[in-house]
């Protein structure tokens, strides 16, 4: 189903999840799958920045905490894979016990940094292939799609990046991924080189690259964009508001318009079924 969602006509426009709570608000917005993402998955789960402090063990679990709450199909970002060929496969087939329908392995050096900040280093293309190889050969379902990610456009420049598009694909890649291209120029030359099979872009807010509407990125040539932390962000703004005015003024009366019901939040978490469950097995 998620290789349906790369190869179909058109672009499919995916949101990014870092918690159960998310993926579940993502899926009742109407969404056919879900980014667990790297960046969101450090600020929801450890309240910590995208610098390569949590491991494969602790990516694992986050996933299984939303695959639990969700039969969407899970698109995961799996960082560098967390070490060399036989980490990556191991990495690879934990994630896919856990739900994963997708893993995305990049190119950066450990530890790594979100896309769109500075100071970011890849590794040699050799060994950034390696790695594209070892999650193919690994995956135990040939179904299970590897997106290959490239860091490269910061540190070596966009001619290097698409290089390594071309040798991921002889390596097996199912997607590819050019992260942080820096105008709307270089995502048209990325949709015309690197397009030998099917492109995922990110659209991350105030970041490096420009914000498109999803109907231009397909023009363009990409099959699915992916809005990795738009929810997380959005949350915490309100959150923060909220939080603020509480502090000033001493209730959140005012706020009850922003706010879901507790009814509203119960029918999102579940509370419904998980009664009616109850109801069935006591009688």
């Amino acid at each position: 189903m998620t290789l349906d969602l790369f190869t179909r006509p058109g672009i499919d426009v995916v949101a990014g999840a870092g918690s159960p709570l998310e993926a579940r608000l993502i899926e009742k917005a109407g969404f056919e799958a879900i980014y667990v993402s790297g960046y969101a998955v450090a600020a929801a789960m450890h309240g910590r920045p995208d610098i390569g402090i949590y491991d494969a063990a602790e990516n694992v679990a986050a996933l299984a905490a939303i695959r639990a709450v969700t039969d969407l199909p899970l698109i995961v970002d799996a960082d560098t894979g967390y070490g060399d060929v036989v980490n990556i496969r191991d990495t690879v087939r934990r994630l896919e016990l856990a739900g994963a329908a997708a893993i995305q392995i990049e190119d950066q050096q450990w530890p790594k940094k979100c896309g769109h900040m500075a100071g970011k280093r890849v590794v040699e293309a050799d060994e950034a292939v390696r790695r594209i190889a070892a999650a193919v050969a690994g995956r135990r379902d040939p179904g299970t799609a590897v997106i290959a990610r490239t860091d490269a456009r910061a540190p070596l420049g966009l001619d290097e990046a698409l290089r390594r598009v071309a040798l991921f694909r002889e390596a097996g890649a199912d997607v590819c991924f050019v992260d942080a291209p820096q105008s709307e120029d270089e995502l048209r030359i990325i949709g015309e080189l690197a397009a030998g099979g099917p492109l995922m872009v990110n659209m991350s807010e105030t970041g490096l690259t420009p914000l498109l509407p999803a109907a231009r990125l397909g023009e363009l040539g990409y099959s699915v964009v992916i809005f990795p932390t738009s929810a997380i962000r959005a949350g915490a703004a309100a959150a923060l508001a909220l939080l603020r005015g509480l502090r000033e003024k001493g209730d959140t009366a005012w706020a009850l318009p922003a706010m879901m019901s507790l009814e509203e939040l119960n029918g999102v978490v579940g509370l419904g079924e998980l009664a009616a469950f109850e109801d069935k097995v006591l009688g």
